[in-house]
């Protein structure tokens, strides 16, 4: 190698040297600002945001005020927490169900609406699971969810008399109170579910998804299955929820935001166990968060979630 090609060769080592130092130290900085925001917003900063590399705090940390944390976002602090337990609970990731769950109560959901966001993300792994196990068309499934939707407002918007109840007590029983309830038509994966099985599966989606008397609105159990669905993944139950959050009244705002809470739970469910976080230590920074931000909501009720 001649000289003039070693001096450029050494010139570009060292620049490449200079450039890296130069990231290092902003990346060291803006993770110092990261931590101390962390400290102004939450009163300390929790020891596994410590454990993160200092390239991924700024990021994660931003993140996570700007939406989980925000209260003016489409969503109320309390339904996206629901969604990420819903998330979680499949997941499953033991801090983030401590965490959600906990964070939830704090944004004042109650324990009837708890146990059914958790039932919503058991609902949709269940016909999750049977969906693409019998190799559903998906161009077919489509179609049916779109005929079940025109169904529905057909429906909501006829005067016609309410039809006698059905007493479900077997599969044929079952499929009758679908028919009936679905405006006269029935999709294949309920129609070739097992005829010994159907009655319970068909009562537990009628009974939690289905229902409009339970404690959370059908939009926001719509909203909990499909950041549940979104994250399995599977692609008919995505479809299938979208369409029935948008039919519950669902903003395009909204959807986002709730695959935004499915993708950021995600990502901290992979941060706290694959740096093996001290679950201990965890819980007691998750009580203590909770503790300061009621605190400060006693000083200043308008910094409260909603």
């Amino acid at each position: 190698m001649n000289t003039v090609k070693k001096v450029m060769m050494m010139a570009t080592v060292a620049v490449a040297g200079l450039a890296f130092a130069s990231t290092a130290r902003a990346e060291s900085a803006a993770s110092a600002a990261a931590k101390a925001d962390i400290g102004k917003t939450l009163g300390f900063v929790p020891q596994f945001f410590t454990r993160f590399p200092e390239a991924a705090l700024p990021g994660a940390w931003e993140e996570m005020k700007t939406l989980q944390l925000n209260p003016n976002t489409a969503l109320p602090g309390r339904t996206k927490e629901l969604i990420g337990l819903g998330v979680a609970a499949q997941i499953p990731c033991r801090y983030c169900i401590v965490a959600h769950t906990d964070f939830a109560k704090l944004n004042g959901a109650s324990e009837a609406e708890i146990g059914e966001a958790v039932a919503m993300a058991a609902i949709t792994r269940h016909w999750s699971t049977y969906l693409n196990g019998i190799q559903t068309d998906e161009t077919k499934f489509r179609a049916e969810i779109a005929k079940i939707v025109d169904n529905v407002k057909k429906a909501s918007a006829s005067k016609a008399p309410a039809a006698a109840p059905v007493n479900v007590v077997d599969g044929a029983t079952a499929l009758k109170e679908a028919t009936q309830m679905l405006g006269g038509y029935v999709p294949e994966f309920i129609r070739e579910f097992p005829s010994e099985a159907r009655a319970g599966a068909w009562k537990t989606f009628r009974d939690v998804q289905l229902s409009p008397s339970t404690a959370l609105s059908g939009k926001n159990k719509e909203l909990v299955g499909l950041a549940v669905a979104a994250q399995v993944p599977c692609r008919f139950c995505v479809i299938a929820h979208t369409e029935f959050a948008k039919l519950n009244g669902a903003t395009d705002a909204e959807i986002k935001e709730a695959l935004g809470m499915a993708s950021l739970t995600r990502e901290l469910s992979t941060m706290l166990n694959g740096m093996q976080v001290d679950e201990a230590q965890f819980k007691r920074d998750v009580e203590r968060v909770v503790k300061n931000v009621k605190a400060a909501a006693k000083k200043n009720p308008a910094t409260a979630q909603r």
